[in-house]
């Protein structure tokens, strides 16, 4: 729950668990989604009065998908983004399609994650169960079903599925037609901030709203997590240190690029250009549990942290691949895998380490320079995430891109570009521009040190060429 000024009044949280049936395989119960989402609402609003609420904005996990039927009742598990299920359907649907024309409409390069290949695997292995599908959501979508009754989304929570034409702000029927899916499976899709609808007096009265309270349009968490630092402001990226690295910025025209997934705008405006690593923060947490002796903890990374920062840049020779879960741009290959290269006797647990940070920073590093070449204007980096809260890290992003970089105040950011979206929608202000300025808050900047520019870019130059080494073994 947030105020006027971005300030956090309140939160609830609940847990949701993972299925993992087959290899490749990620999904959930959308009916566990509901019973989370009320569990948290009703938490963070116990401590406030309900007549004060005047909107809800969702931010959703994207590239995720649910099958219902005519009554509204799951027909199967809901297909996460983690999902790889769908490898062959890749070729497939570049046959059929062609992957230029994927990319130009969807602004997606060809790639597992979207929900466009899970749709074709469905035609090929479920088709039945497909065709009784009467409606395919997004989890926004979904919960504005359950707290409204409505069937909507907005651009933002489509766009993702990469069967919505990005340019047009519409499904698009060339790639409807070939996963087998008719228009009227999907919601009706509406610019952000639009409004959805009402909470159903039953549900409000539960969760403690009042009656009536208004729903709108938010959307994907990426894109709620750039409004939520205001990179829709000139000259501003947001960098996302979570389990996957998201590194991002606005741009007004329609740009592709093999550096990056283009997404429709938060504010429905423009577009999003988005960097991504599947394993971001992740492979961090992977390397702790299984290259030490100790669980890992706080202390641990703490002490990783402290010793990594009396190394050199480059990790005396340390260098790492971390394509742990397969690589997005810029190859675009899900079969990519992680390495360490240079390994001498006198390395450590700490060179390792340091490595790891050097590689992820400097895979965002060269997709925000992509941007900036093709004519995106940076001029400082907004940085959010659990990984933000490492000063090395920090010091890291700000002196491989020479940006300044600045840590949000709050982690919280795609919450807070949800409660934008709805400060907007209910009237608080008068454009996201406005509401983002008024909103949103920055903590601590680390400037970058010229000095050590030239070591950084001679590191990236060595890092960038392990990805050619490894993928010809």
């Amino acid at each position: 729950v947030w105020d006027q000024q971005g300030r956090p009044v309140s939160e609830g949280r609940a847990p949701l668990s993972l299925s993992a049936p087959q290899p490749g395989f990620a999904e959930q119960d959308p009916d566990e989604w509901w019973a989370a989402n009320r569990a948290a609402l009703k938490q963070a609003l116990e401590p406030v009065e309900a007549a004060r609420v005047d909107g809800i904005g969702i931010s959703n996990q994207r590239e995720t998908v649910a099958f219902l039927d005519e009554q509204g009742n799951s027909l199967r598990p809901a297909m996460l983004w983690l999902d790889e299920r769908a490898i062959d359907e890749v070729e497939q649907l570049c046959q059929r399609v062609g992957g230029d024309t994927i990319h130009r409409l969807t602004g997606k390069p060809v790639d597992v994650t979207p929900v466009l290949y899970r749709l074709r695997w469905m035609a090929n292995h479920q088709p039945e169960l497909l065709k009784q599908t009467r409606y395919l959501l997004d989890v926004q979508s979904y919960l504005i079903y359950r707290l409204t009754g409505n069937f909507l989304t907005s651009w933002t929570s489509a766009d993702p599925f990469a069967i919505f034409d990005i340019a047009e702000k519409q499904w698009s029927s060339t790639l409807l037609e070939a996963v087998e899916v008719d228009l009227q499976q999907l919601p009706q899709t509406v610019r952000p901030g639009t409004r959805l609808g009402e909470v159903r007096k039953p549900i409000a009265e539960e969760l403690g709203l009042a009656p009536q309270t208004p729903l709108f349009a938010a959307g994907g968490d990426g894109q709620c997590a750039g409004l939520g630092v205001n990179a829709i402001a000139g000259g501003r990226s947001y960098l996302n240190l979570g389990t996957a690295i998201i590194a991002g910025a606005s741009s007004s025209e329609l740009r592709l690029s093999n550096y990056w997934r283009t997404m429709t705008s938060p504010t429905g405006e423009g577009y999003f250009l988005e960097a991504v690593q599947r394993a971001g923060a992740y492979f961090v947490n992977w390397f702790a549990d299984n290259f030490s002796d100790e669980q890992r903890s706080a202390a641990l990374l703490n002490r990783l942290e402290q010793e990594a920062s009396g190394l050199a840049i480059g990790s005396e020779g340390v260098v790492a691949c971390t394509y742990l879960a397969g690589c997005m741009d810029p190859y675009w290959n899900p079969q990519a895998r992680g390495a360490f290269l240079g390994l001498g006797t006198h390395h450590t647990q700490a060179h390792l380490y340091r490595a790891s940070l050097e590689a992820l920073t400097l895979e965002s590093a060269r997709a925000l320079r992509a941007m900036q070449e093709q004519g995106v204007t940076l001029q400082q980096i907004n940085v959010i995430g659990g990984g933000a809260q490492s000063t090395l890290w920090m010091q890291m992003i700000a002196d491989s891109t020479g940006l300044p970089a600045k840590r949000s105040l709050s982690n919280e950011a795609s919450s807070l570009g949800a409660a934008i979206s709805a400060a907007v929608g209910a009237g608080w202000y008068a454009s996201f521009e406005e509401a983002a300025n008024a909103m949103t808050n920055e903590a601590e900047v680390f400037e970058p040190n010229p000095a050590v520019a030239e070591q950084w870019e001679a590191l990236s130059t060595r890092q960038g060429r392990v990805y050619q080494l490894t993928s010809q073994l």
